[in-house]
């Protein structure tokens, strides 16, 4: 099974923390959106024949979209793969987009998931990032989004933001378990270069929370999150049962999935491709580029998608996929994280236990292969 990604790059405000490729000219959406639909007759064949399991709109802000663009692009995409199988159709929000009116649309269209940006119920800190807007939104978005039968929603959060752990921090995930949604994705901030909050700090007027704050905030959401019946499955994403994100399976697993539109990434099975970071040149036809993985390249990314997960990693599939030598050194890789309690060992299966996932970066480089 493959996913179906679309890249809605278009924003009306960038955020503050944000380091995605984004623009806020929306003179172009249709020229854009013309240009999404020739790019899915020019890669038809793709994904070999296999049914789309999921398809997913991101960003950017894919609510900025009409409804009628976002069915389109749907429909088109079902005349060209086989999506009579689909699971689940996903689109990112911003919490003040969805109106009633809007949101009965999307259900037409064929979106059955949302992906609310709401990232704080606190709007001090909404107005740091640059978010656009309230709290209040926010919970009518939600309120809306589950009158009008959506039945499978994810809010965004993020936390480590400085100033706005403790009580901030709590009520915005009181007020997220509240509203009785899905599924919760929670992202620690990270202070990237390109971004307003990076060029804050370049010149010292903004500072990441140091890593002991760090581990506390993500131990209280994790418990938090957990307590209330939440399983945590994967670094950053929480779900009730049944409601773990499909789409982003097919990115953790090694699945076939093609991503449509600026700075969308595909990935065959073999070959990764990505298409250039320009509005203006992607609707010009630029060519997507590429690069074949190397069986080093596929096993440092197996070992590093797996080990963000919940499940870990399966040695007889590490076996299997890349031979007995590397599963074996895998696996004396393994030994002292595993006397450390840093990695477990349970049904057959080594994994970094959910509650020490923000620190799993260091045990998956000690498994990496240099080229």
């Amino acid at each position: 099974m493959a996913g179906l990604y679309f890249h809605i790059p278009f924003c009306k405000r960038v955020c503050a923390y944000c380091d995605f490729y984004k623009s806020v000219d929306l003179r172009r959406m249709d020229e854009l959106v013309e240009a999404m639909h020739r790019e899915l007759d020019a890669r038809r064949e793709y994904t070999g024949g296999e049914a789309v399991r999921t398809r997913y709109f991101g960003g950017g802000t894919p609510s900025l979209c009409r409804a009628e663009t976002i069915a389109g692009l749907l429909d088109h995409a079902a005349m060209l793969f086989d999506c009579s199988a689909a699971e689940e159709t996903t689109l990112e929000a911003n919490p003040d987009d969805l109106t009633p009116a809007y949101l009965a649309a999307l259900r037409r269209a064929g979106i059955d998931r949302l992906s609310i940006g709401v990232q704080s119920f606190d709007d001090a800190c909404l107005k740091l990032m640059n978010r656009r807007h309230t709290a209040a939104q926010a919970v009518e978005a939600v309120r809306n989004a589950q009158q009008e039968g959506f039945e499978n929603i994810t809010v965004d959060l993020i936390f480590g933001v400085p100033g706005f752990g403790g009580d901030a921090l709590r009520r915005s995930l009181d007020r997220t378990l509240g509203l009785g949604v899905q599924h919760i994705s929670a992202y620690h901030l990270t202070i990237e270069p390109g971004t307003a909050f990076g060029r804050r700090a370049a010149r010292g007027e903004f500072a990441p929370v140091d890593e002991t704050v760090s581990e506390a905030e993500y131990a209280f959401v994790h418990e938090t999150l957990t307590g209330a019946g939440f399983e945590h499955y994967e670094v950053s994403n929480y779900a009730l049962p049944g409601f773990r994100a499909r789409h982003n399976a097919a990115y953790w697993h090694g699945l076939k999935y093609l991503g449509i539109g600026p700075a969308a990434h595909s990935f065959d099975g073999r070959e990764r491709h990505w298409n250039t970071e320009s509005v203006a040149e992607y609707i010009a036809g630029a060519p997507a580029e590429a690069e074949i993985l190397t069986d080093s390249d596929r096993f440092n990314e197996y070992v590093m998608t797996r080990l963000r997960t919940a499940e870990g990693i399966d040695p007889g599939e590490a076996e299997k996929l890349f031979g007995a030598e590397r599963a074996a050194r895998m696996m004396r890789d393994a030994k002292p994280w595993l006397e450390a309690g840093t990695l477990v060992a349970a049904n057959g299966r080594i994994a970094v236990p959910p509650e020490r996932m923000l620190v799993s970066d260091a045990v998956i480089e000690a498994f990496f292969e240099t080229q």
